[in-house]
């Protein structure tokens, strides 16, 4: 073979930006950010008082601090990843980006959320974004997801700090309801995940990854996604009992539990691809309806709020 030659496939797998965006997993990272920006306002409440300042440093703050946690999880587990047929292509598995490069790019993305965070945020919604970013790569990633299927009910809580560092970055503290939503957010994740392991048992049991479904069989899965699901329902009334939100939001969590409820029971009832994958989709608009309308029900201030007070 040709130097000319030899050259040109250097070039060809020589990294460029989206190498390094595929590393923070942006499609992984937009609901969590969403989540992040919505407890921004829902703490803000009618004040009015998010600047563009405050609104741009949580959303590049928090992509970066998850961005880093992502990366950081593909270098530590590029050895299951070549084995599964989702990850397979991914930068670091094909050499793409080199294991020191990426190490690097994370290690940069931490340290600016830190600094961007604590500039605009301050201290507290930095110190979040880093607890989080530890919580998914160390108990996660390392202690828990080759050891136990019980690694996403524990190592879920890492994509519940995105709420609390939305929350710190406006208030500054974090109050009662900042940790309801953050149970909100952690009762959910094994609905919205464990859909997902359905669909991919394969790749898991391919990976030796102990998953629920490959450790307990599907229908045990399901029985799980409908206990945790009961217990997501009655959190995400908590807002509207504590008198924190008004019907606005009472009526769209309504809503959206029923259609939860639905898609559960069709899973329950037909334990398919189909059924699973239309719960794992759904489970992502439904997390992000809810904020939402909270968001929306704070910013109004809804008349029919039985009394408001400062939780």
């Amino acid at each position: 073979m040709s130097n000319s030659s030899l050259v040109v496939e250097k070039v060809q797998i020589h990294a460029n930006w989206r190498d390094y965006l595929a590393l923070t997993k942006p499609r992984v990272i937009s609901l969590l950010l969403f989540t992040a920006l919505a407890s921004l306002f829902i703490a803000a409440g009618n004040k009015h008082n998010v600047t563009l300042e405050l609104f741009l440093a949580v959303s590049i703050g928090g992509y970066m601090a998850a961005g880093a946690a992502n990366t950081f999880n593909m270098i530590i587990d590029r050895d299951i990843d070549l084995t599964m047929v989702r990850t397979a292509s991914r930068p670091i598995v094909t050499s793409t980006v080199s294991t020191r490069s990426a190490l690097i790019f994370a290690t940069l993305l931490a340290v600016s959320s830190f600094l961007i965070l604590w500039r605009f945020g301050g201290i507290l919604s930095a110190l979040m974004s880093e607890a989080g970013l530890g919580f998914y790569v160390v108990i996660y990633t390392l202690l828990l997801k080759r050891r136990t299927w019980r690694n996403i009910v524990i190592g879920g809580a890492a994509g519940c700090f995105p709420v609390l560092v939305g929350w710190a970055a406006d208030q500054h503290q974090l109050p009662l309801m900042a940790w309801v939503l953050f149970g909100i957010v952690f009762f959910w994740t094994p609905v919205h995940f464990w859909a997902l392991a359905l669909l991919i048992k394969d790749d898991y049991e391919a990976a030796s990854i102990p998953m629920l479904p490959v450790v307990r069989g599907d229908r045990h899965t399901v029985k799980q996604i409908g206990g945790y699901m009961v217990v997501t329902i009655l959190v995400t009334f908590t807002p509207f009992l504590l008198n924190f939100a008004g019907i606005l939001y009472f009526v769209s969590a309504v809503v959206l539990n029923l259609i939860l409820l639905r898609y559960v029971f069709l899973l329950h009832s037909s334990i398919e691809r189909k059924t699973a994958s239309r719960l794992f989709h759904f489970s992502m608009l439904y997390l992000a309806l809810l904020f939402l309308a909270l968001a929306l029900d704070r910013y109004a201030l809804t008349p029919l709020t039985l009394f408001r007070t400062s939780i």
